[in-house]
C-alpha cells in the first residue's frame, strides 16, 4: 500500500482532495484530527495540544489496514512541526523522531492559488506564502518525495501524478 499525503497551508483545498482521491482510487484515507480536537477545545490551543493532536493522528493513521493501493491522509507530522515551530519557536522531540521514523511513498504539496476561505478554524490568511514555502523548504531537507499541486482541478492533476509514479 503506498502511503500519499496531502500537505499544505491552510485553505489549499487538501481535505477535498484527500477525499477525492480515496473515491477514485477506492481507497481509505485519514482525515485531520487537529480539526475535531480544535472545534471540541474550549480555549486557545496551546503547544501541549499540538502533541496530543500529533499522537492521535498516528493512531488514526495507524488503525487503517487495506488490501487497497493506496492509502491517502490529510495530514502528517510535519503540518504538527510547522505549527509548532511557527507558534512557539520549537516542536516536541516525540514530534520530530516520529517525523524521522514513519514513511510515506509521495507527498502532494498544495499550492495558495486557491482563495483562502475563513471557516472559523483557520488563523493566517496573510502567512500563507511563507507556510508554503515552509512546507517545501521541510520536505526537501527531509528528502522527501513530492509534487507541487496547483490550478482548479487538483484531483485530475493529482491522478495523473499518481498513475504516473505508481502506474494503474
Amino acid at each position: 500500500m503506498k502511503k500519499i499525503v496531502i500537505i499544505g497551508p491552510e485553505s489549499t483545498g487538501k481535505s477535498t482532495l484527500s477525499k477525492a482521491l480515496a473515491q477514485h482510487f477506492n481507497a481509505p484515507y485519514v482525515t485531520e484530527f487537529a480539526r475535531e480536537y480544535l472545534e471540541k477545545l474550549n480555549r486557545a490551543y496551546n503547544k501541549q495540544d499540538i502533541l496530543n493532536i500529533a499522537k492521535a493522528q498516528v493512531q488514526l493513521e495507524d488503525k487503517i489496514s487495506s488490501k487497497s493501493d493506496f492509502l491517502f491522509l490529510d495530514t502528517d507530522l510535519i503540518v504538527c512541526k510547522v505549527w509548532s515551530e511557527f507558534k512557539y519557536g520549537d516542536c516536541h522531540p516525540w514530534i520530530l523522531k516520529q517525523i524521522e521514523q514513519r514513511h510515506y511513498d509521495h507527498y502532494l504539496l498544495c499550492d495558495i492559488d486557491l482563495p483562502w476561505e475563513n471557516d472559523g478554524m483557520r488563523e493566517h490568511p496573510q502567512h500563507r506564502k511563507e507556510h508554503f514555502d515552509i512546507f517545501m523548504n521541510e520536505l526537501i531537507k527531509l528528502k522527501k518525495p513530492f509534487s507541487i499541486v496547483k490550478g482548479a482541478d487538483r484531483t485530475k492533476l493529482s491522478i495523473n501524478i499518481l498513475h504516473s509514479l505508481f502506474g494503474s
